[in-house]
């Protein structure tokens, strides 16, 4: 299988720190991360003022405010960005975030000028910045948490539109509807476009985890689908790679302890580089699919399986019955699958009592 694509989702656990944030870019790095991924927003392009926290963000923040006054202190600077996609560079990491509004898309896009961009589960319905993602070329990955298979489909339409057509400038639902099923659009959607299942809940539990989906959206979509996972520890990253996910998103944080919205659904770093070596080691794992005795069993081969032998002497000539055979170890002989052509046929030779037949 190809190399998994682990990114460490660093959020907004900087709390809004820029220092923390640069921890949380170097702890990634030196779990073995391949990115590390951000979250840019304008707070008031992403949500109204007296709109309310998810339930999961007053309880693990512990702070009863409005969701627009929680995500303001949340907020990454456009200096930030500069500073961390530099300390990406230094580390060697690869440098991601996730826009929520047209405005930090488009800088990220023009500004940063990422090659690769993710479409949170939130926004899978905001067709506006789908389109507007897809019309810049870059490659994306979609998160699929929260929606059915219909609002799937919905937003790859989008996205082979913008595509395919990035000159028209009359997008429509039908339009939409023609660029999915076009040849060129599902060419275009297999070559740009990864999917994510995820459960958008914080922590998830493992009941509604649903890792079948995995395969529900491959066969669906034909195309390389990964998992973002929110549940806790790294059981359900790993069995995820076992079942072909082709990206694991994990979000990382410097201490479960902190507060914030999404540290109690997060790692740290210890364990990311657990759950890193052992994604490379169930890729080794999987291997080629090949049913064939690879070459550090045979050396155990010999003494595990077993030869015909004389439980007996048996005389030159003599009529080779059943119970005159046994079969034991090693196997040194004639395989046990051919005792049935011995018997009833006559010793070629005299056979001294545990001596093989060859």
């Amino acid at each position: 299988m190809n190399k998994v694509k682990i990114i460490a989702e660093a959020g907004v656990n900087h709390n809004g720190d820029i220092e923390l944030a640069k921890e949380l870019v170097l702890a990634a790095s030196e779990s073995g991360a391949d990115f590390v991924k951000f979250q840019s927003f304008n707070t008031e392009d992403l949500v109204t003022p007296k709109a309310s926290q998810a339930p999961y963000q007053t309880k693990n923040s512990n702070i009863k405010e409005s969701q627009h006054d929680m995500l303001k202190k949340l907020e990454l600077s456009k200096e930030s960005h500069f500073i961390l996609k530099d300390k990406c560079e230094s580390l060697g990491i690869g440098f991601l975030s996730t826009a929520f509004d047209l405005r930090s898309l488009n800088f990220l896009i023009n500004e940063l000028r990422f090659s690769t961009l993710k479409i949170p589960s939130g926004e899978i319905t905001n067709g506006s910045l789908i389109l507007q993602s897809a019309l810049s070329g870059c490659d994306l990955i979609i998160s699929t948490g929260m929606s059915n298979l219909q609002e799937v489909e919905d937003a790859l339409g989008i996205v082979a539109y913008g595509y395919s057509f990035p000159n028209d400038n009359n997008p429509s639902k039908d339009k939409f509807k023609k660029a999915f099923n076009s040849s060129k659009g599902k060419e275009l959607l297999k070559k740009k476009v990864s999917l994510l299942h995820c459960t958008t809940s914080y922590p998830a539990n493992f009941e509604d985890l649903n890792l079948n989906s995995i395969d529900t959206l491959e066969k669906k979509f034909n195309l390389p689908v990964g998992y973002s996972d929110h549940s806790k520890g790294i059981e359900a990253s790993i069995a995820a790679v076992a079942k072909g996910a082709h990206i694991i998103e994990k979000h990382l944080t410097l201490d479960r302890k902190l507060v914030g919205p999404d540290h109690l659904a997060s790692i740290e770093p210890s364990e990311f580089s657990k759950l890193v070596s052992s994604i490379r080691n169930i890729e080794i794992s999987l291997g080629d699919g090949l049913k064939e005795p690879k070459k550090s069993e045979l050396e155990n081969k010999r003494v595990a399986r077993k030869s015909i032998f004389a439980s007996q002497d048996i005389k030159k000539g003599e009529l080779i019955t059943k119970e005159k055979l046994s079969i034991k170890r090693p196997e040194i002989g004639l395989n046990p699958m051919m005792i049935w052509d011995l018997i009833g046929s006559k010793a070629k030779k005299d056979y001294k009592k545990n001596e093989v037949f060859k």
